[in-house]
């Protein structure tokens, strides 16, 4: 069967991910190694995951806010530990004019040297530390919970779009506590709006746990993520929540008067969620013809495609759809009026049609003369593009009550596809491996798609886990999650022998 793409996954799943975003519209290279042009349907994607995460941060108290791109290094040398974790990727600002060199181009001004290196912004906490120390004077300033949206800076060595790239667009929480146990809390919270998010809104499965004291973001006391299962197998790691305990709160002078009057450091955390969710979708939901986009998340949940041939009957035609899209307007799915484009681009039909499927539209509805005349529709879901015999399943529905019908249509879509991509990551979870034999013939060069490992996990630290991470390493292998509902430990650590204390996964990963 010929598929919409000129790769399959099977044949080739990096070069399929990347027609995917190439076919689907989604971005296209800049002409700055590692930065994207994030395109019209890309972009109304990530806008979609901004409003309604958004909604999701502000309902847990949660205020918007801005912080500058550039930071002064200074900034950076106060945290060590942080500076050293991101030191390899820091774009830095030295010079604030250019001159001409006399050969036609420019380069720096070396008079306009500045006294202090800007830092982009790779992440927040510095800066907003030292805001946070300017705002908290007493315990009756706390807690305080905000969030940006924004673009960050990483100088990513190996670099692909949506997945890695050297700026990318997220939304970085920072809050300040009076004590841990609060700040643990506020964590915890924010991880599982993340979980929510992705099951509910990208209908992506993930399994929320506490990253290994090696997986930590850099300065943290502990890291929460949410890692999600891609269709070749691999993990990605898809939103991170991080307790910083009173590390940052000491380098930045955070500091409050407790209600007996005494000086106390204050509890930090750290949240943050990236258009990288963009690439767990394609991986996710993307199929052979391109990408499948959930309805809850679609910029236009349904493509009306007017079948026009230059005749008689094409004004017909086009009125038939305005007032389908004027009906559908009307009605509400996921508490949100209905999403529907009438499509009168001057292309041909069939090619519109497959534009829409690579996309991912939920529901592209074609509408030519012989159904205007009986008052018909003709309906595919994207979700289930193919009939038995392999060709495309356009359904011809009447008209009539075809729109009170959508709203229901689009949610079982969206359920459809949270189903499948459910059933691919329980089945892709073995927990039979107990040892590193196991493990090894697990992950076999010759295993298309080996999922992701359970096992037993001691949970060592220094140089027993530097042990540990080295035989992963010579594996293409990593720590994901400790998952927060695994089963109880009831064995031997896989790794070291001795009693384990909580269950790990293991996997390859993005």
């Amino acid at each position: 069967m010929k598929h919409a793409l000129p790769v399959t996954r099977e044949a080739d799943f990096a070069a399929w991910y990347q027609s995917v975003v190439t076919e689907a519209d989604l971005a296209e290279e800049s002409g700055v190694r590692g930065c994207m042009v994030i395109r019209p349907w890309g972009y109304g994607i990530w806008e979609r995951i901004q409003r309604l995460l958004d909604d999701r941060i502000k309902a847990t108290g949660h205020e918007n806010c801005y912080f500058p791109l550039f930071i002064p290094l200074s900034y950076f040398a106060k945290e060590a530990e942080h500076v050293e974790g991101f030191a390899k990727e820091m774009a830095v600002v030295t010079h604030h004019r250019l001159i001409a060199d006399g050969k036609g181009g420019l380069v720096p001004d070396p008079s306009a040297k500045l006294e202090e290196p800007l830092v982009v912004r790779p992440t927040s906490e510095t800066v907003i530390g030292a805001a946070f120390a300017r705002w908290i004077q007493s315990w009756r300033d706390l807690p305080v919970l905000v969030n940006q949206w924004a673009n960050v800076v990483r100088w990513e060595m190996r670099t692909r779009m949506f997945l890695r790239t050297s700026e990318f667009l997220w939304q970085e929480g920072h809050t300040a506590h009076a004590t841990a146990a609060e700040a643990r809390e506020e964590t915890r919270a924010m991880l599982e709006v993340y979980r929510a998010f992705s099951e509910d809104v990208v209908a992506m499965p993930v399994v929320a746990g506490e990253k290994p004291e090696n997986e930590r973001f850099p300065g943290a006391v502990e890291t929460w993520s949410i890692e999600a299962m891609m269709q070749d197998g691999k993990a990605l790691q898809a939103g991170t929540s991080h307790f910083l305990g009173t590390k940052f709160a000491s380098a930045q002078g955070i500091r409050f008067q407790n209600a007996a009057g005494e000086l106390e450091l204050a509890n930090t955390t750290s949240w943050g969620m990236s258009t990288r969710m963009i690439g767990g979708l394609i991986m996710t939901h993307g199929d052979d013809d391109g990408l499948r986009v959930p309805p809850r998340l679609a910029p236009w949940q349904v493509v009306i495609v007017p079948m026009l041939r230059d005749s008689a009957e094409d004004e017909a035609i086009v009125a038939y759809c305005k007032a389908l899209q004027a009906e559908l307007a009307t009605r509400s799915a996921f508490g949100e009026p209905v999403r529907a484009l009438l499509d009168l681009k001057p292309a041909k039909a069939t090619a519109k049609r497959w534009g829409w499927v690579k996309k991912g539209a939920p529901v592209v509805i074609e509408v030519g003369a012989r159904d205007v005349a009986g008052g018909n529709v003709s309906v595919i879901r994207r979700d289930r593009l193919y009939r038995e015999g392999g060709k495309v399943d356009g359904r011809i529905l009447p008209l009539a009550g075809f729109a009170d019908d959508v709203p229901d249509l689009l949610v079982d879509i969206q359920s459809s596809l949270h189903a499948e991509a459910r059933d691919r990551l329980e089945a892709g979870i073995a927990r039979d491996v107990t040892d590193m034999a196991g493990l090894e013939a697990h992950f076999a060069d010759g295993i298309r798609r080996p999922g992701w490992v359970e096992v037993q996990w001691s949970r060592p630290t220094g140089a027993a886990l530097d042990a540990v991470v080295e035989r992963l390493k010579a594996l293409k292998l990593t720590i994901r999650n400790t998952p927060v509902d695994a089963a109880p430990a009831d064995g031997a650590c896989l790794f070291t022998g001795e009693p384990a204390v909580e269950r790990i996964l293991v996997a390859r990963a993005y």
